[in-house]
């Protein structure tokens, strides 16, 4: 499994977030920190945000938190609620699929099912599990 740099970057704000969950956040902050593209982040942070991860306040004094514990952040919920629109492959897909072994394929079911057990076994994990905080030098 690959997950896409969206769902790698979210992960890395939440659990940047979670390491300091007294304090709000900002995309700027965040993206020079990661050294990422502001706008990206801005992305990943909106997509955060409306899943209910996220609370957001805007101006000054403004940024993102936590919407709630970390103990209550799944680790597999928030991959899969990011990979929402990534197809693991082709058939998956809720449309363009032109795969022609489709009809009688017998590698969907068992790539269902290891989708299925990689998020499960994610779900074992807590947002909790994997705080990050910087090393201050």
């Amino acid at each position: 499994m690959r997950l896409t740099s969206f769902t790698d970057y979210g992960l890395r704000v939440l659990m940047r977030m979670a390491g300091g969950p007294d304090r709000a956040f900002t995309t700027a902050e965040l993206a020079d920190e990661f050294r990422v593209s502001r706008n990206h982040l801005a992305k990943v942070i909106s997509a955060l945000a409306a899943a209910g991860y996220l609370e957001t306040r805007r101006g000054g004094g403004g940024g993102a938190i936590l919407a709630r514990p970390a103990n209550t952040i799944r680790l597999g919920d928030v991959v899969a609620t990011l990979e929402t629109d990534q197809a693991l492959v082709e058939c998956f897909a809720a449309d363009g699929n032109a795969c022609t072994l489709t009809p009688q394929c017998r590698l969907k079911a068992r790539l269902a099912h290891a989708e299925a057990a990689f998020i499960a076994d994610l779900n074992r994990s807590t947002l909790a599990d994997c705080i990050y905080r910087p090393v201050e030098v």
